[in-house]
């Protein structure tokens, strides 16, 4: 009852979280995190993954005769191997796929010439006693990581294209913009998340950014119909000005927005906590992250970003600005009527404000003296 109670207030704006009216704490909270993902991208960069970078990697089954290897111990061989075949060469990670004495150890390490991963191979079989026919190593270019790098790019922008089109045709240049804003923050925002902690970045990380565009533009245009829904002939003589109807606006998708986002990181949850964390399988953990983090930011900018990008956007056009100062000035006038009305004793009458309030009195009515039976000749008797 209490949660349907609250559910109805926000859909009704009675529960009147002020989103919008705090937009310039918005603005000055994304600037900072904008500038701290732009920062760690300069500094930091990106761990780009084999196929991106280049390199070598090695495919080592856990079954080694009688017994099973570890993760631990597999990465250890393998980085000893590729140090005495190429001493310059580097070991970036270790992933373990399965599950048992079926699971499999995936290491990558930079880019070995054939003869060096050749002799990287036969130390492994010396020192593992893994047979040299299960072990295979693969040499991958990072010129097809370029090519998956072009290729996404061009997607983006003819993603984002379209997006903006759909946007102006179904709404507003305006709403287009906001919208736009808001995809690039959660892109930046992702992007950074990847940078800051050193997640790799894998062509599944790439399927993954473009997944996300798709969730977050959801998201707004669900806000962004309920703001235009209420704005409809706001100028005609609304009470409320275009930021405040926004607000009401996000008030009275919240619940559905929040509902959302949960019902969709639940199972994403689950691909990446227990599918890649508890079972092993490292293939989903590039996919479901990328997905948890990115979707996470696009319930949260439909709320605090796009909607506060947008009121201030429209408080720039001059028809929304003469209708917010006409609200405004209407509602200070309401004011000042009713701090006259609290100054008013108790004793006095209708006709008596005009001249306790300094003001000029209404036509036809007796001055003061008049009404008391004074006239103004009775001063001098």
């Amino acid at each position: 009852m209490a949660s349907s109670g609250l559910a109805s207030r926000l859909y009704a704006g009675e529960a009147n979280i002020d989103i919008v009216g705090r937009r310039k704490m918005w603005f000055t909270i994304a600037a900072a995190l904008v500038l701290i993902s732009i920062g760690s991208f300069l500094v930091r960069g990106f761990d780009l993954g084999i196929e991106f970078a280049g390199g070598t990697s090695f495919s080592v089954p856990a079954a080694a005769g009688t017994r099973t290897l570890t993760q631990e111990e597999v990465s250890s061989a393998v980085e000893k191997a590729v140090k005495q075949a190429a001493p310059e060469a580097t070991i970036t990670t270790t992933q373990k796929v399965g599950d048992g004495n079926d699971a499999t150890f995936t290491v990558r390490a930079s880019a070995l010439s054939t003869d060096e991963a050749r002799e990287a191979k036969a130390t492994l079989v010396q020192d593992l006693g893994v047979d040299a026919g299960k072990i295979s190593d693969d040499q991958v270019s990072a010129a097809w990581g370029g090519q998956v790098t072009r290729q996404a790019v061009i997607g983006l922008i003819v993603f984002l294209v379209l997006v903006v089109a759909y946007l102006i045709i179904r709404f507003e240049v305006r709403m287009a913009v906001a919208a736009l804003a808001s995809l690039l923050f959660d892109l930046v925002m992702t992007a950074g998340v990847y940078s800051l902690v050193g997640f790799e970045v894998t062509p599944s990380t790439v399927i993954g950014f473009l997944t996300i565009l798709g969730y977050s533009l959801y998201d707004v245009v669900v806000v962004f119909d309920k703001v235009q829904e209420n704005t409809r002939g706001i100028t005609a003589g609304s009470t409320r000005t275009y930021a405040e109807a926004t607000n009401l606006a996000v008030n009275q998708t919240l619940m559905r927005s929040l509902n959302t986002g949960l019902v969709a990181l639940l199972p994403v949850g689950g691909l990446l906590f227990i599918g890649a964390g508890l079972l092993g399988a490292g293939t989903l953990k590039d996919l479901g992250l990328v997905l948890f983090v990115g979707m996470g930011f696009g319930v949260l900018s439909s709320i605090l970003f796009a909607a506060p990008v947008l009121s201030a956007l429209k408080d720039q056009e001059p028809k929304i600005k003469a209708h917010n100062a006409r609200v405004l000035a209407r509602r200070a006038k309401g004011s000042d009527d009713v701090a006259r009305d609290r100054t008013r004793p108790a004793n006095a009458t209708a006709s008596d404000v005009p001249a306790m309030a300094g003001t000029t009195p209404r036509p036809g009515a007796r001055p003061a003296a008049r009404r008391n039976g004074n006239r103004p000749g009775d001063r001098r008797r």
